[in-house]
């Protein structure tokens, strides 16, 4: 008598793969009914059009703002004066609700690009206006300086900074 245990059957040896086989090929059909379902949350293409903009700051005097739309969020671009820079670059870090350096603000000490939201409650500040000549919310009296930061009043956070880069010296890309 011999004792099955110690050997393998060769029918075992082929239900084995095919259990394999089968689980294979069950995994592979899933992936394939799954992934229309994973894909459709993917954003179109008309929201990655609108995922960057590019802007041309050339016409853009010194001095001057200009407001453009980002991701439907309005975006601060102005232009600093060398007083403002100067400003915003020695104003003590133990002055702000919110510490940030101007230097990490900025890319070019020059220009400044900010969403232009209140870190409050959403209202959209006025530039070059409140008691730091920056941006000041009139809704409930926030006040930023040269560089965006929160000066005063119940706003938390400086005015948030979005991804961009420099082109070329006169086309800006935001996104």
């Amino acid at each position: 008598m011999s004792d099955m245990s110690d050997s393998i059957h060769p029918d075992m040896e082929r239900r084995d793969f095919l259990y394999v086989a089968t689980g294979a090929v069950g995994a592979v059909g899933a992936a394939f009914a799954v992934w229309p379902l994973i894909d459709q949350m993917n954003p179109d293409k008309s929201v990655l059009a609108l995922a960057s903009s590019q802007i041309d700051i050339s016409p853009i005097a010194v001095g001057q703002s200009i407001t453009v739309k980002w991701r439907g969020k309005p975006v601060f671009i102005r232009h600093r004066t060398p007083k403002e820079i100067a400003e915003a670059e020695k104003t003590p870090l133990s002055d702000l609700r919110d510490p940030e350096k101007d230097q990490d603000r900025v890319k070019k000490a020059e220009w400044l690009i900010m969403v232009g939201i209140c870190t409050h409650l959403g209202c959209v500040p006025l530039g070059q206006r409140g008691d730091y000549d920056g941006w000041f919310c009139p809704c409930h009296g926030s006040h930023y300086d040269t560089s965006g930061r929160i000066r005063k009043g119940p706003a938390p956070k400086n005015l948030a900074i979005p991804p961009y880069a420099f082109l070329n010296q006169t086309l800006l890309k935001i996104g």
